[in-house]
């Protein structure tokens, strides 16, 4: 039985409706029984399996397509004050909500796992999504990225835990109330809302506050930014705290991780002390970590480890998380949604990793996140792409950034051609089909990568590269 919708959100209004956050909220609204609606600047898939659920998605912004009986209108923090329907819902005195709310009102009266993190979110949380349905407990989703088909961000089941990846960049994750959270690492990123990593421990000590009492949290023993908050909130004992990882003192630690192909075994030692081997069927060390903080949140919700160890395996990745998008002349084309340095080094060694004895060579097409975060990291992206073959930058992705005077492309390239590597500097992203037929040899590999729009170019590659 369905959760009672509120009141306020039986026709809610969403602006951006096409956004990964966004349309896996109104899905699970329209799942439970809502008239959805809402707009987005484009159409696109997601938006055909929201209005395939009997949503009413309109292309553009305009305040004619907000509804007069509209209950509230739900926005993210990317929607400027001069949205027109932003100005109508004021106008008109409905309700504004914001997307963290009307996420938080959808996991009341059920067991929430939230999955926080500078990195890795989506996986852990798809993880635990995948594997829990495995084991028939029929859970609710929210992810910040596709399963397997657009509109699978989200899913309302008729079970009693809800995973939801909680997204520390604007601190909407302070609004969960989780019964367990997993905080798998803590740095410094979204520039534009934190200034120092001390706001940043601020923000994750303020989430891991909201854990209910006598719930659990999940954190990483190996990472320094997760050690340095579990220090800080040491003086919380209404809560149990799991470490995992390979440091000798985690308390689920991995003994082993031993790769082969685009899959790996994970060996760990259970808090029981029982020793437990399972698959993990995505590449690279940083996956591994992600499964067993997926393994110690069903623990802590009294499922059996080996059984949910097994489930777990069936995991076989999420859109743009080294997502293979097909092979054309030897080639094989692999989509990557890393767009911080530390992502970026963890997916290029992955690849690394699970290649390593074929001999080709990896070349990369990076597409910036950013201003604000090339101007604070672009130094460290330049680095980071040291480990590819060959790379070829594109501009900046602005997304919901006002241009920077003085942060171009440039910062990254010059970083990494300092660094020793072999990069090419491309303005125009229609151009990279033919730049990389020109580059590629059968054996090798292509990862798009960036958050952007670069990941519209694996099937414009594939069509070059085959022609």
């Amino acid at each position: 039985m369905a959760p009672a919708i509120p009141a306020s959100m039986d026709r809610p209004h969403f602006i951006g409706i096409g956004g990964a956050g966004m349309s896996g909220i109104a899905k699970i609204l329209a799942q439970r029984g809502a008239r959805v609606a809402g707009s987005d600047a484009k159409d696109s898939a997601t938006a055909q399996a929201l209005r395939d659920l009997g949503a009413t998605v309109h292309i553009g912004h305009a305040a004619e397509h907000l509804a007069r009986d509209a209950t509230a209108v739900v926005v993210s923090s990317a929607i400027r004050p001069d949205n027109p329907e932003l100005a109508a819902a004021r106008e008109r005195g409905i309700p504004v909500v914001h997307r963290s709310d009307a996420l938080a009102a959808l996991m009341d009266g059920l067991r929430p796992i939230a999955v926080a993190g500078t990195h890795g979110k989506t996986t852990t949380t798809s993880m635990l999504a995948v594997s829990l349905g495995a084991l028939g407990l029929k859970p609710s989703y929210a992810i910040g990225g596709d399963l397997d088909a657009p509109g699978s961000n989200a899913e309302h089941g008729t079970g009693q835990i809800f995973v939801a990846e909680a997204d520390e960049s604007d601190r909407s994750f302070h609004k969960y109330a989780p019964e367990v959270a997993i905080v798998l690492n803590v740095e410094l990123d979204h520039h534009a809302n934190y200034a120092s990593m001390d706001e940043i421990y601020e923000s994750f000590e303020t989430f891991v506050g909201r854990i209910r009492p006598g719930g659990t949290l999940v954190i990483a023993a190996d990472h320094p930014g997760a050690r340095e908050l579990t220090a800080r909130i040491a003086g919380r004992h209404d809560i149990e705290v799991v470490t995992y990882g390979e440091s000798k003192d985690a308390d689920v630690r991995i003994l082993q991780i031993t790769p082969h192909g685009l899959a790996s075994d994970v060996t760990v030692t259970l808090t029981s002390g029982k020793i437990l081997t399972f698959t993990v069927s995505v590449p690279g060390r940083h996956y591994a970590h992600n499964a067993v903080a997926a393994l110690a949140a069903g623990v802590a919700l009294d499922l059996p480890p080996h059984t949910l160890a097994d489930a777990l395996g069936k995991y076989t990745g999420v859109k743009r998380r080294l997502q293979l998008k097909g092979e054309a002349a030897g080639v094989q084309v692999i989509d990557s949604y890393a767009h911080h340095p530390t992502e970026m080094t963890a997916d290029l060694e992955a690849i690394r990793g699970a290649t390593q004895e074929d001999g080709g060579r990896i070349l990369v097409v990076f597409q910036p996140h950013l201003y604000s975060r090339t101007q604070e990291l672009g130094t460290e992206m330049g680095q980071a792409l040291t480990l590819a073959d060959a790379s070829v930058v594109l501009d900046i992705y602005p997304a919901r950034e006002d241009p920077i005077p003085g942060v171009t492309s440039a910062l990254i390239i010059d970083a990494a051609r300092a660094a020793g590597a072999e990069v090419t500097p491309e303005t125009d992203k229609g151009a990279i089909p033919d730049v990389i037929a020109g580059m590629a040899r059968p054996g090798d590999l292509v990862l798009t990568m960036g958050a952007g729009d670069v990941t519209d170019l694996g099937p414009a590659i594939l069509t070059r590269l085959g022609s």
